[in-house]
C-alpha cells in the first residue's frame, strides 16, 4: 500500500489542517459562502431555501421528512424553512396520500425562481469543472464515491 494510504506512524505531527476531513470541510464550506452569497444577491433566498426549492424543483412531490433527509436539514429546521417558503407564496403544502403527511410542492413562483437558481447553479458548477481536467474530474468522482462509503462505513 502507498504511504499515503496507510495508518499514521508513530509520533505523528499532523495538525488539523492535515487532516483530510478538515480540508474537505474547508472546501465545503468554501462553495457554500461563494453559493449562499450568489443566491442571496440574485434570488434573495438563503442556502436551505436554495436547496429547499432546487429538491422540490426536482422531485416534488415529497414530504417534510424526506425533504429534511434529502437536504441534510433537521425535521424542526427543515419545516420553518418550509413555512418560510410557504410565507413567500414559492412552495405549497398539499395533502399526500398517507394523510399523516404533507406532499410539497412548488407555486408557479417557486418554479420559476427554481429555473433562476438552477441556471445560477449551472453556471457556478461549470466554472468549477473548468478548473480540472478531465481527467481530474473523473479522479475526482471517484474519490468522492469512495470517501463517502467510507464515511458511511464508520457511521
Amino acid at each position: 500500500m502507498p504511504a499515503s494510504r496507510t495508518a499514521a506512524p508513530a509520533g505523528d505531527t499532523r495538525t488539523i489542517k492535515d487532516l483530510l476531513s478538515y480540508r474537505i470541510h474547508r472546501l465545503a464550506n468554501a462553495l457554500s459562502r461563494g453559493a449562499a452569497a450568489r443566491y442571496r444577491r440574485e434570488f434573495d433566498v438563503s442556502l436551505m431555501e436554495w436547496r429547499t426549492i432546487a429538491l422540490l424543483g426536482d422531485f416534488a412531490p415529497m414530504s417534510l421528512k424526506d425533504l429534511a433527509r434529502q437536504s441534510g436539514l433537521d425535521k424542526g429546521l427543515a419545516s420553518r424553512v418550509v413555512g418560510g417558503l410557504v410565507e413567500r407564496g414559492l412552495v405549497r403544502r398539499g395533502t399526500a396520500a398517507d394523510a399523516r403527511e404533507l406532499a410539497l410542492s412548488l407555486t408557479p413562483a417557486g418554479r420559476k425562481v427554481f429555473r433562476g437558481l438552477m441556471r445560477s447553479a449551472g453556471e457556478r458548477d461549470d466554472a468549477f469543472r473548468a478548473a480540472l481536467t478531465e481527467a481530474e474530474m473523473e479522479c475526482l468522482d471517484s474519490a468522492i464515491g469512495k470517501l463517502l462509503q467510507a464515511a458511511r462505513q464508520q457511521l
